[in-house]
């Protein structure tokens, strides 16, 4: 076995990206802490918004204080560019000449307005591949149509399936999309650059976040289509399981999730609980009287398991067969076991924020695995480097574009 350092996954690749907010970022993200270098575009005159996002570094907000925009933009060169200026479009030409790859996840029609979409990039480069991540891709009625991702979600009808069951709709923590979003992204990113490389031809990428998150409503879709049925919301519960939900334990605010899907998984819940005469009951002998009888099944459990540690009682069921696991808050997952395991969490040094923890890839390439080089950078950190060392400016070259406001 060959004793030299592995070569990162993606060493070599160039990467101009234009993306902002969450998906877009997250997607380069992946491609940053296996080799590839991003430039990312980012502009003083109209930065990200997530640089307005909480959590800030002790509360106080600053556009170099968000803990959300730094915990998805490590590894990247940050490029301040006006696009506004007259002279933009020059350096951008030339970022394009040096890239492989130009992202962006802006409403369409934007990047054509500053006469950079596909076909402008192909008369600089006829190889470039270019990846336009809009919500709704390009085309159709709707697809002008601007937002985030809690308005993806609803669109998917994500926010249509959660909440109790006669009750408001709810969206799921966060922008729940962004964090489906970006897998497709890269995947799809990797195969235009293969197809690039071995037929030496660009390719151009329409994706469509909308399209991506359906993936992810399958059942539901299948469901109307063959049967007709729209589905409603159901709370925790589950049409093949009895029990299912989450149930309250011994300390304040501590849960633990349990699913029962066979009878032998409900048995072996009676005899962790020590309650056999629920196997008896006929209200709960089998999963139809089970169903049937949800709400009395949910509050004699609920009253056993507030006699139980959380994570004792996941223990215990785990180990008689039944799935169960705790409803973990942020500092459980810091010091969760097997995600310390396998290095989930790492320690970064930002200048302003200070040492903070940012999230690792899901995934480890056991020849190539992920690095994490840098912290997220402060807007135009990286500028004059890449005017100098990636672009090969002069100095004096760079100082007048600076000058003259191009840099900003």
């Amino acid at each position: 076995m060959s004793s030299e350092p592995a070569r990162d996954a993606l060493a070599g690749l160039k990467v101009l990206d234009f993306c902002w907010v969450v998906a877009g970022p997250m997607a380069t993200r992946y491609l940053a802490v296996h080799g590839a270098a991003v430039v990312r575009i980012e502009s003083r005159h109209r930065p990200d918004v997530m640089r307005g996002a909480n959590p800030y570094r002790d509360g106080v907000p600053h556009p170099e204080r968000s803990g959300y925009y730094a915990w998805h933009n490590t590894d990247k060169y940050n490029f301040s560019l006006n696009m506004r200026h007259s002279r933009a479009r020059e350096v951008v030409h030339r970022l394009v000449r040096w890239a492989d790859v130009v992202t962006e996840n802006f409403t369409p029609g934007t990047m054509e307005e500053w006469a950079l979409g596909f076909d402008d990039l192909r008369k600089i480069k006829q190889e470039i591949i270019m990846v336009s991540a809009s919500m709704l891709g390009r085309g159709g009625p709707h697809a002008a149509q601007p937002g985030f991702g809690i308005v993806l979600t609803s669109l998917a009808g994500l926010t249509h399936v959660t909440g109790a069951p006669g009750r408001l709709p709810i969206t799921p923590f966060g922008a729940y999309t962004d964090f489906i979003v970006p897998k497709f992204i890269v995947a799809a990113t990797l195969a235009a650059v293969d197809h690039r490389n071995r037929t030496g031809r660009g390719v151009y990428l329409d994706f469509s976040q909308l399209e991506a998150v359906l993936h992810f409503v399958t059942p539901t879709l299948l469901d109307y289509a063959v049967n007709g049925r729209v589905k409603e919301r159901e709370g925790n519960r589950h049409p093949a399981a009895a029990p299912h939900g989450v149930y309250p334990c011994r300390a304040e605010d501590s849960w633990c999730a349990i699913a029962c899907f066979t009878e032998g998984e409900w048995a072996a819940l009676c005899d962790v609980l020590k309650r056999p005469e629920w196997a008896r009951d006929p209200r709960f002998a089998r999963l139809v009287a089970r169903k049937a009888h949800e709400e009395a099944l949910d509050a004699a459990l609920a009253e056993r398991t507030r006699e139980w540690p959380a994570r004792d009682l996941m223990v215990a069921l785990q180990g008689a067969g039944v799935p169960a696991g705790v409803v973990a808050d942020s500092r459980d997952l810091f010091e969760d076991p097997q995600l310390q395991h396998r290095g989930h969490f790492t320690v970064v040094d930002h200048p302003e924020l200070g040492p903070h923890a940012v999230d690792t890839p899901e995934f480890h390439l056991s020849r190539t695995p992920f690095r994490i080089r840098w912290s997220a950078p402060l807007l135009g950190q990286h500028t004059e480097h890449v005017c100098r060392e990636i672009l090969g400016m002069s100095e004096a070259e760079y100082l007048e574009l600076a000058a003259a406001g191009v840099l900003e």
